[in-house]
């Protein structure tokens, strides 16, 4: 029970949300399906060279930032 009031603790001062959780997870999955797709195309394959690429930057440069930067408005104190 104190573990449970203490975790809550800390997300509420993080601001994280079960949203930003999901846009964590998407974001790690996104950056191992494009290693994953990077290995497993041949050298000047589709998959090599575009499909990958574009999984890594959607992980690292879209997901992973929004999951760090999003803020729940319903989460937010009242002014």
């Amino acid at each position: 029970m104190k573990n449970e009031r203490k975790r809550s603790e800390i997300f509420d001062r993080m601001g994280l949300t079960r949203k930003n959780l999901y846009f964590f997870a998407a974001g790690i999955i996104s950056i191992l399906l494009g290693y994953f797709s990077l290995a497993i195309g041949e050298t000047n394959d589709v998959w090599s060279l575009t499909i990958g690429p574009i999984l890594l930057v959607l992980g690292y440069v879209v997901l992973l930032p929004i999951a760090l930067a999003y803020k729940d408005k319903s989460h937010l104190p009242e002014k």
